[in-house]
């Protein structure tokens, strides 16, 4: 019985462990989703200040550059301090980030040109931080289209390469950001500080990898 007894425990341990984690995921989706609940209770009450417009693009712009970077941040994080669960919200991040992204794009494209699309083409060729901004934007398109597990098994090791696109999306992201402030740039330079603390740790891990429980790869969206 003492054998029995132990494996009950472990048993109970196991599942007190993934209700935890199944908890602490809807944790992690009502953050990602409090930003926006934030922005439509600024808009109700009348409190996007007085430019509206320019309110919306810079909020949904900022959270989509952060959580994008949070997303990155997750394998860094894994394999330095061993937190292999953190792999359970990657692809959650990746499209939250995706999602104040297109709420961004959706901001540009409908409230500040009212659907002008010669004067967006325009704006996109004429503006580098715009050329920038839209570029990142498109990049993150395909890796939110593959997210999915059936999507996963059916491009195999192209999957991996395509998604190696995010990185790509990051940095238009940072140097859209860094383009379109005129004085205060101080947050752009937080943001690329952290990507390239991340890039760096990417890139040590190539060379010199890091030992950690081995564990599927997720999306990053």
């Amino acid at each position: 019985w003492p054998m029995a007894f132990g494996w009950n425990v472990r048993t109970l341990c196991h599942k007190l462990y993934a209700a935890m984690l199944s908890r602490l995921k809807i944790v992690v989706f009502l953050a990602c989703l409090f930003p926006f609940a934030q922005l439509l209770y600024y808009g109700f009450t009348d409190d996007l200040t007085a430019n509206p417009i320019e309110f919306i693009t810079r909020f949904t712009g900022s959270w989509a550059l952060i959580l994008l970077l949070a997303t990155l941040s997750v394998t860094p994080l894994r394999k330095l301090f061993g937190w292999n669960n953190l792999i359970k919200y990657q692809r959650m991040l990746g499209l939250f980030a995706f999602f104040y992204a297109l709420l961004h794009f959706s901001t540009y494209m409908v409230l500040d040109h009212f659907f002008d699309f010669p004067a967006i083409v325009k704006d996109i060729i004429k503006r580098p931080y715009v050329t920038a901004g839209f570029t990142g934007f498109v990049l993150m398109i395909p890796l939110a289209i593959t997210s999915t597990a059936a999507m996963i098994r059916r491009l195999g090791k192209r999957w991996q390469q395509l998604h190696r696109l995010v990185y790509v999306a990051a940095i238009a992201g940072v140097v859209h950001f860094y383009w379109l402030v005129k004085a205060d740039i101080r947050r752009p330079v937080q943001y690329g500080t952290v990507l390239l603390i991340v890039l760096g740790i990417r890139l040590a891990m190539k060379w010199a990898p890091i030992s950690v429980t081995s564990r599927p790869r997720s999306p990053y969206f």
